[in-house]
């Protein structure tokens, strides 16, 4: 049987139209909601997918892009190093004879290179068996030579330099006449400046714990107590801290300054285990045209007060990264420079992770702005001024558009959305480079600068007490120096320490690692 359309069964079993769209409401609801979760869950997998890749690229691949590798250091220094520097501190310090300065040759190219022309030679003739022919033979005559070359070695070698000073005396009036004994570092100390350079150059740039020098001079049977190395450290420390103060003073001088940070571990008295400490980095400007030089200033704590007494006096352009620390100094007249090194690791973490589409194009046009870079770099500040007018200012321009386009159609929380937010937030400080001719594009130098101190596992130590971290930033300063002026660290160091006893402090400059 057919019930008519208003049979009161049809009208029982039919939702009204408020229940109907109450309904509609409630799937509605739970479909947003349903959404949302997955939203969320997607972001979450993005963020897991970008940290795993991250980790596979630093554990498995190149290292080139890693976010930051967290820097450690070698201050393998304890008490006897800290107890000889404030007793050297209480004596005066006389100076020596000048003494040649090595610097280094230009880096070489990767693959098989000719052997450094300046090395010596050490000839080895290999003669023949036979001087007759081995056919026929007739006397054999010479028509050349095959001359082919190997490089060698001799370990540090040990030996004892004497000193003998004759003594004379006048007959008339019994006048007795010899040699000084020049002022040296240490005084009546067994060790050379050589030696002390040695020392201090293992300690410092090759991350030799002392233990291991010591035991390097054990295999010559020279024993070198590691409370004596220890105490060499220290006065060498406060030999070279005059260099070090003088150096900073030249790079507060600069108009333009990189600067970084990088935590280390201190002992903790006390407590038997370590704390973590930082190494405030400055760096000079390689465009600047001046000598490069960097300075480590070692600190208890990573707070923005320790930058804001370093540059207390400074205000120039410094190119930081975002931390939170620096704002002070830009509030009270510095100005902010920001790195696109920074800015393009945000996105090339996105586009290690997966090749995302969006981070790739954001790669190529900050490319572009590096490409320009290059073709620039045997410029003049002037000629690089009118390039990044003519070329730097309209790609950037072109990808700020871009980004602020593509903004609103990005899911919030996402890489991409990070990448994009962080570069539009520093977008003021990023730009700052183009309208000038002499300044840097990213923060890579001061990276560099650090990255040498970031040892493998098996060497990562300790400073064993703030003034021991103290000293140690004060010659990793003039070392890194040094080499950043292509002057060979060991050779600098132990000329200076013969120098040093009776060098006038007016002509300190003259002993800093700067090339002339």
């Amino acid at each position: 049987m057919t019930l008519a359309p208003n049979h009161p069964s049809m009208a029982t079993n039919s939702p009204s139209l408020a229940e109907a769209q109450a309904l509609v409401a409630q799937l509605q609801a739970q479909l947003a909601t349903r959404d949302q979760h997955i939203q969320s869950l997607e972001l979450k997998n993005q963020k897991l997918v970008i940290e795993l890749a991250h980790l596979k690229r630093i554990r498995f691949g190149t290292k080139s892009e890693a976010l930051s590798v967290e820097q450690k250091q070698l201050f393998e220094d304890d008490a006897d190093q800290d107890l000889a520097a404030i007793t050297a501190e209480l004596d005066e310090t006389p100076a020596s004879n000048d003494a040649p300065v090595s610097r280094l040759k230009p880096r070489p190219r990767a693959g098989r290179q000719p052997l450094p022309e300046h090395l010596e030679r050490v000839e080895v003739r290999h003669e023949p068996e036979q001087c007759t022919c081995g056919q026929c033979q007739a006397k054999l005559v010479k028509i050349g030579e095959d001359v082919s070359e190997q490089l060698d070695i001799e370990p540090a070698r040990f030996f004892v330099v004497r000193h003998i000073r004759p003594q004379y005396a006048c007959r008339q009036c019994e006048t007795i006449t010899a040699a000084p004994v020049p002022p040296a570092v240490i005084d009546g100390g067994m060790a050379t400046p050589g030696l002390l350079a040695w020392v201090a150059v293992s300690k410092y740039l090759d991350h030799l714990p002392l233990y291991r020098v010591e035991q390097i001079a054990a295999r010559q049977q020279v024993i070198l107590a590691r409370s004596t190395l220890s105490e060499w450290i220290g006065r060498i420390g406060v030999a070279l801290q005059p260099l070090a103060d003088r150096l900073s003073e030249k790079l507060r001088q600069q108009t333009s300054l990189h600067a970084d940070e990088t935590p280390v571990q201190q002992l903790d008295p006390g407590k038997g285990k370590t704390k973590r400490a930082y190494l405030w980095a400055y760096r000079s400007n390689d465009l600047s045209g001046s000598p490069p030089m960097v300075v480590f200033d070692y600190q208890i704590s990573r707070s923005g007060q320790h930058a804001a007494h370093y540059l207390q006096h400074w205000r120039g352009t410094l190119m930081v990264d975002d931390y939170s620390g620096y704002k002070a100094l830009f509030a009270n007249g510095v100005r902010e420079l920001g790195c696109w090194a920074h800015a393009r690791r945000k996105f090339f973490e996105l586009h290690a992770a997966g090749g995302h589409p969006v981070a790739a194009e954001a790669l190529q046009r900050i490319a572009r702005l590096y490409a320009i870079e290059e073709q620039a770099k045997d410029q003049t500040a002037d000629q690089r001024a009118q390039s990044r007018a003519l070329n730097s200012q309209s790609e950037l321009q072109s990808l700020h558009d871009w980004l602020l386009k593509l903004r609103p159609n990005v899911a919030n929380g996402g890489g991409l959305a990070k990448a994009i937010d962080y570069t539009l937030r520093r977008w003021p400080a990023l730009i700052h480079y183009a309208e000038t001719g002499d300044l840097p594009i990213d923060n890579n130098p001061i990276e560099n600068a650090i990255r040498p101190i970031a040892i493998g596992k098996k060497n990562w130590l300790f400073a064993g007490s703030e003034r021991a971290g103290k000293r140690a930033a004060a010659i990793q300063s003039l070392f890194a120096t040094a080499k950043l002026n292509g002057i060979e660290p060991s050779q600098w160091l132990k000329a200076t320490l013969e120098k040093l006893p009776t060098w006038p402090n007016s002509r300190i400059d003259e002993l800093l690692p700067l090339r002339g």
